[in-house]
């Protein structure tokens, strides 16, 4: 059975930052392309990071230099490290995986989905 577990949410300060976790099971990290993604009230779902299993990742463009993805293969977890948040960060983040080498920022086509973290950012 494969299990994706986030942590870390939280709520902070604009300008301040986070780091999310994503332990996943029953399946290798090291086998798969993982990705992080939100969805904010209203809003519809969007890709934050995704690391695909050659270790290159993509970014959305909100995101590109305050925020960076990385995984830990001997852990089998994923992490985001979140810097200079803003409020419109917030959002419910939710890590994927999917069994394959590359991953779409869309999260079409991701196999397996935690439950999401919640980060909230107040100005």
């Amino acid at each position: 059975q494969v299990q994706l577990v986030e942590s870390g949410g939280g709520s902070v300060q604009a300008g301040g930052s986070l780091r999310l976790s994503c332990v996943v099971s029953g399946v290798p990290a090291s086998m798969s392309c993982l990705g992080w993604f939100r969805q904010a009230p209203g809003k519809e779902r969007e890709g934050v990071a995704v690391i695909n299993r050659d270790g290159t990742t993509t970014y959305a463009d909100s995101v590109k230099g305050r925020f960076i993805a990385s995984k830990d293969n001997a852990k089998n977890t994923l992490y985001l490290q979140m810097d200079s948040l803003k409020p419109e960060d917030t959002a419910m983040y939710s890590c994927a995986a999917h069994q394959g080498w590359y991953c779409a920022i869309s999260g079409y086509g991701m196999d397996y989905w935690g439950k999401g973290t919640q980060v909230t950012i107040s100005s």
